[in-house]
């Protein structure tokens, strides 16, 4: 996993074992997530939506770099998912067992040995390899900046297909916004979809 995180397979890097220590550090984490006081935690409750676009977003992630033999990123993004899970306090089996298939060419030692604690009898690399499921990979809101009279004032997270109306009600409610309708009127509310909102007062 270490020689893998060093950089890309085909060029020269320099080799210090210090960097050990940051691929262990993620190792251990990624074991706690299974984990609640020394025992085996596992929750057979049904994933969220922001849960499941963790694993999937990772899995399109690292099968595409297995492609390009970039395995350095893949290291990364293990990395950011489990940070991801670990801040969701997630211990769901839906997400962690397919994130162990994805683990285990990497880190085959620590995932079998996780595998059989997960219930199976037989060894992860009988085990499918997860695919990815783009619906989970679609972005359902988008962050707009949120500019009055051009210059931008704050942000807001919106549903992309809102309709006008609806996204102008919210962002005139918003409690930053109120600073700057302060005695003034809107004369102008413009949308670019996915881009900008900005408000036009006078």
């Amino acid at each position: 996993l270490y020689e893998m995180f060093l950089g890309p397979i085909e060029q020269h890097k320099p080799w210090n074992t210090n960097g050990i220590d940051g691929v262990h550090k993620f190792l251990k984490k990624f074991w706690r997530l299974f984990f609640n006081d020394e025992k085996l935690s596992l929750s057979e409750e049904q994933p969220n939506n922001e849960e499941y676009k963790i694993l999937h977003k990772t899995i399109k992630k690292v099968r595409n770099d297995i492609e390009d033999f970039s395995f350095n990123t893949s290291v990364s993004a293990f990395m950011i998912a489990v940070n991801e899970l670990q801040t969701m306090k997630c211990n769901k089996r839906q997400i962690l067992e397919p994130l162990t298939i994805l683990l285990s060419p990497f880190a085959p030692h620590i995932t079998e040995e996780l595998w059989h604690l997960l219930g199976h009898d037989s060894s992860i690399y009988n085990a499918v390899y997860p695919d990815y499921d783009e619906s989970y990979l679609v972005e359902n809101t988008f962050e707009y900046p949120v500019s009055f009279n051009g210059k931008m004032r704050f942000k807001i997270d919106l549903p992309v297909d809102m309709p006008q109306a609806e996204m102008e009600q919210e962002v005139l409610k918003h409690e930053k916004a109120q600073k700057w309708l302060e005695g003034k009127s809107v004369r102008k509310f413009i949308v670019v979809p996915k881009r900008i909102i900005n408000v036009v007062v006078g």
